[in-house]
């Protein structure tokens, strides 16, 4: 009778992932039947011409060319300013795009590009990158992190993740593949978590090579694995545990950024599209400590911009420094997300040219820890919803962000107590 009560149970909970799973996706497209800021918005035609440009200019110039100012890639139009991974990505896109439709990534000839079937086709590769990344990495972080809860607190903390509402927004609103980094973070937490920090390290860099500001989680992560390695019983041990995760590291970032490593100019240029200091300290309205106090001291104004560098650089630091040293001291799996927790929102209210797409760092491991935190991580996704309004078209999005606030914030308040 146990064993049949067991099994029952057993089939009831995967029928539950099961459901829960296809209403995720079914949610994803129906955020991607509406419509999306700059559509037929020209010069720059926003998020959808962007991601377009990226998959025309990575199928149609050399490798080197793609992050340099060129004829036939000129920066000032949407010029690739993401990690080599992502521009693998943006390639392999491009190619689905060619195939089905030419035009829609045609060199030069196809700015302002809006065909329906051609935003069809990069919605699901949006989708397909979600349930190939995304999904896993979520149901490893439930295996991983909620394996002695029981099979409801299990589903709730599913449900916090896949049914993130800024995330589905703002991926499937807006032609974004933030679930591919932020899907290889959570499988590296996962893996680590399980004892596969070899794995992990790799899953992590990763991460931080489609998406930088995975760097939000770096400390985290960093401390996380330099606590494991001192809690090896010998000294060569520490220093064998150390040299293994610094060459898989190594190894993987020369892998990815190969094709630029031959010249040190062509590394510059990537490094400096990817760090744009003279952006300055934020973007648009983003509500971090720096864009909120800039109503009562004028930061950009009273400060140069190298002096506000090493001001974000000193706070943040200082914010993220108790997290770090209760893991090298005593790594935890619950340690692990509450550092990456803090150290993702110190970087998000503190850090140098924050954009509003952030969030989403924070929210991650806020959503994982949902089932120990129900309050927190029922009502901090809700607040990214208002963030989410700045890159939305005036009423564009308006419904969608109405659906998904509503049915985001009892997806991770109830049942997770």
């Amino acid at each position: 009778m146990a064993e049949a009560r067991y099994l029952g149970n057993l089939f009831t909970y995967k029928t539950c992932v099961a459901l829960l799973t296809l209403s995720a996706v079914l949610i994803r497209c129906i955020v991607g039947l509406h419509s999306y800021s700059g559509a037929q918005n020209p010069p720059t035609f926003g998020d959808y011409e962007a991601q377009r440009h990226w998959m025309e200019t990575t199928l149609h110039t050399p490798m080197l060319e793609w992050y340099q100012e060129t004829p036939d890639n000129p920066l000032s139009y949407w010029g690739l300013d993401y990690p080599p991974l992502s521009a693998y990505q943006s390639w392999l896109c491009g190619k689905v795009l060619d195939f089905f439709e030419p035009e829609a990534v045609a060199l030069k000839s196809s700015r302002g590009y809006e065909t329906q079937s051609s935003k069809v086709l990069m919605r699901w590769t949006v989708l397909a990158f979600d349930l190939l990344v995304y999904f896993p990495a979520m149901l490893a972080c439930v295996a991983v992190f909620g394996a002695r809860r029981p099979p409801e607190q299990r589903l709730w903390l599913l449900a916090a993740t896949l049914l993130q509402p800024a995330l589905l927004l703002i991926d499937h609103g807006h032609f974004q593949y933030n679930c591919i980094s932020l899907g290889l973070a959570a499988g590296a937490a996962a893996a680590i978590a399980a004892n596969w920090v070899h794995v992990g390290a790799v899953l992590y860099c990763l991460s931080l090579n489609h998406k930088h500001m995975a760097a939000y989680f770096a400390p985290a992560f960093f401390a996380h694995l330099l606590g494991r390695c001192l809690q090896q019983p010998t000294f060569s041990c520490k220093v064998r545990a150390v040299v293994s995760l610094g060459l898989m590291v190594v190894g993987t970032f020369v892998m990815l950024w190969s094709p630029w490593l031959g010249s040190w100019a062509a590394a510059r240029q990537v490094l400096t599209r990817l760090i744009p200091l003279s952006r300055g300290i934020f973007e648009d309205y983003v509500a971090n400590f720096w864009c909120v106090s800039n109503v009562i001291f004028k930061w950009k104004l009273r400060l140069s911009q190298q002096v506000l560098a090493k001001a974000c650089l000193v706070t943040t630091l200082a914010a993220i420094l108790p997290g770090l040293v209760a893991q090298i001291r005593r790594p935890s799996k619950q340690g692990l997300l509450l550092a990456m927790a803090q150290s993702s929102l110190s970087f998000f209210l503190f850090s140098y040219q924050v954009h509003e797409k952030s969030i989403l760092f924070p929210l991650l491991p806020i959503s994982l820890l949902a089932a120990d935190f129900p309050l927190l991580a029922a009502w901090f996704p809700a607040s990214p919803m208002f963030l989410a309004a700045a890159q939305a078209a005036t009423g564009a999005r308006a419904i969608p962000r109405g659906h998904r606030l509503v049915l985001g914030v009892p997806s991770t308040g109830i049942g997770a107590k």
